[in-house]
């Protein structure tokens, strides 16, 4: 599935658009319960703990997307934005949106374009 936050893709033209879709990745209380007790990781200003757990959340949310636009036979998603929110009255979870459109490419154009790079793994 090609995802991209452009609304469209160079080198393919789109012969349908199949309407929104979205992913939801939430982390719950016991994530910063965690996190907190790992914050000894901050190297640098950087708190990895945190990172690899909004890396985690956004590849989730970005998976739903993607399962969901393939139930509506897309070959891609545009417009892709990404959305992260603090929910809770005590700030305890963190919500990450995925929202695009789903599209289906002109098949006839479709070899030319190469697959995007795999997402960058989490660092230790």
């Amino acid at each position: 599935m090609l995802i991209t936050t452009t609304p469209s893709l160079e080198g393919r033209s789109i012969q349908r658009y199949l309407g929104p879709v979205h992913g939801e990745a939430i982390l719950g209380a016991n994530i910063f319960r965690d996190l907190l007790a790992s914050v000894r990781d901050v190297v640098g200003g950087r708190a990895r703990a945190y990172e690899k757990a909004l890396q985690q959340a956004r590849q989730e949310a970005m998976e739903e997307l993607a399962r969901r636009a393939e139930l509506l036979g897309a070959d891609a998603v545009v417009g892709l934005q990404l959305d992260t929110e603090v929910l809770g009255q005590s700030g305890g979870m963190l919500m990450v949106c995925a929202v695009g459109t789903a599209v289906r490419l002109d098949a006839e154009a479709g070899s030319a374009l190469p697959l995007p790079p795999p997402p960058l793994p989490p660092q230790a």
